[in-house]
């Protein structure tokens, strides 16, 4: 007969979470995948949270106190975000073995299916799927692998797809809103092209321009340069016009040392960004369906997802015309005028990080959210270091969620081991926050934060 004093019991805090996905495929994911749950946020006021020294999420109280009278809606369906994979499919398949919508049956990109949660869910691919990590091919790859197994899946604008997109589609016009937007793409984006000469190139093709004919198809004159502020001006902020020039006069030096470092010369890639076009701009385009899916904006519920953030210009836009008119506005602007998208308001979308020179967004901004009926954003764009954080930017929630997954990123900001993140947004008002950098789920109980909360 076993001695009950000699049982060993668990204690709590390792025992596993009831709020930890049901994982398939751990094995398959080099990451380890939390089994612990922890409230989020963690600290109750803000007494605890300074005596604790950790100021990295907000206080629940600040929460309650700035935002918690608000008429709060959360949709009854399964949601996972993915945001800044950043051309890491390796980075995907751990974030998608974590979320618990896929089942992972193998090593291959496609070796695995959908889960019963999956399959109802909404996948949402919140932007900078470009530059940065080992393979942009392989990544979209990966993403299509996800819609054809019958995913439903959104994407979203980030600033590195969006400056790849027009960089391809305005590459030789000598206009002033477009004669940079080549150089612009900067050497990141070198490596694209250095997979294109890998997969589809042969020995030897080459762009059959002179030197000289090659530097005036890539890069601005100097006219440009005298033009240009008088074209921004008053769409974008003079600080930035100033540092717009100084960073092309960066970018067309660093552009040809990148060529070279990866065994390229100018004629090459003016070569590969001809077939670039073809593959991406092409209606018969192999990645032809990223761009066309893509939009700037979804709504969930009272929150907005979109890949950095607002301002007031799209603040208004969202309170009269709702996130269709958004993206309305987005495809308007990306067909017609793709300087003012990059630049303007609509931009501030996928490019703001609410600094100085960024377009404003204050309280003006935020009645006009509140008139929308948005309380929350839910964005990646700022690469952060130990998971997801909640915050109050203005009077408005955020969820930030670039959780700096992709291995050149991990490696420059010294996180040890492989990336992958995802946020769960359960249909039973629950959120839950997966990282490689934080040792437990993060629950985020709406109901804790909006007494009025409605699912609906």
């Amino acid at each position: 007969m076993s001695n009950p004093a000699l049982a060993f019991v668990v204690p709590s805090h390792r025992q596993r979470s009831a709020f930890v996905p049901n994982y398939q495929g751990e094995k398959f994911c080099e990451m380890p995948l939390p089994q612990t749950s922890e409230a989020w946020p963690k600290f109750e006021g803000a007494r605890i949270r300074n005596l604790a020294g950790d100021l990295y999420d907000a206080d629940l109280d600040l929460l309650r106190g700035r935002i918690g009278h608000k008429p709060f809606v959360w949709p009854n369906r399964t949601l996972y975000f993915f945001s800044d994979v950043h051309a890491d499919a390796d980075a995907w398949r751990r974030s998608l073995i974590a979320s618990g919508g896929v089942r992972w049956l193998g090593e291959a990109d496609d070796a695995y299916e959908l889960t019963e949660e999956g399959e109802g869910a909404l996948f949402v691919v919140a932007g900078d799927c470009f530059d940065k990590g080992p393979s942009n091919l392989r990544l979209l790859r990966a993403i299509k692998i996800l819609i054809d197994k019958g995913a439903d899946v959104e994407i979203l604008a980030g600033n590195h797809d969006l400056r790849t997109l027009v960089g391809l589609a305005y590459m030789g016009r000598k206009e002033p809103r477009f004669a940079h937007l080549f150089v612009r793409m900067g050497k990141k984006t070198m490596t694209l092209f250095e997979e294109i000469r890998r997969e589809y190139m042969r020995e030897g093709q080459t762009s059959a321009l002179s030197d000289s004919q090659l530097h005036d198809a890539l890069f601005p004159d100097e006219a440009w340069f005298e033009s240009f502020p008088e074209q921004a001006r008053g769409l974008v902020p003079d600080k930035k016009i100033t540092k717009e020039l100084a960073r092309i006069r960066e970018k067309m030096v660093e552009l040809p040392r990148k060529c070279a470092a990866l065994g390229m010369t100018l004629g090459d890639i003016h070569y590969a960004a001809q077939l670039a076009r073809e593959l991406f701009l092409d209606p018969a385009g192999e990645f032809h369906w990223f761009f066309e899916r893509m939009d700037v904006a979804l709504r969930w519920g009272s929150f907005l997802i979109a890949h950095a953030g607002v301002d007031d210009v799209t603040a208004e836009i969202a309170a009269n015309e709702g996130v269709f008119g958004l993206n309305t506005w987005f495809h308007r602007l990306l067909s017609d005028d793709p300087f003012e998208l990059y630049h303007g308001s609509v931009g501030s979308m996928f490019r703001t990080k609410y600094r100085e020179i960024d377009h404003p967004f204050t309280q003006v901004g935020v009645d006009h959210m509140y008139q929308a009926g948005i309380y929350g954003i839910v964005h990646g764009h700022q690469n952060i270091l130990r998971g997801q954080r909640v915050l109050m930017r203005e009077g408005l929630l955020n969820f930030e969620c670039d959780c700096s997954v992709d291995i050149n990123t991990r490696r420059i900001e010294g996180l040890a081991g492989p990336g992958g993140a995802t946020v769960i947004f359960r249909p039973d008002g629950v959120a839950l926050a997966i990282s490689a950098d934080y040792p437990h789920v993060k629950v985020f109980d709406a109901a804790r934060v909006f007494p009025m909360l409605t699912i609906v």
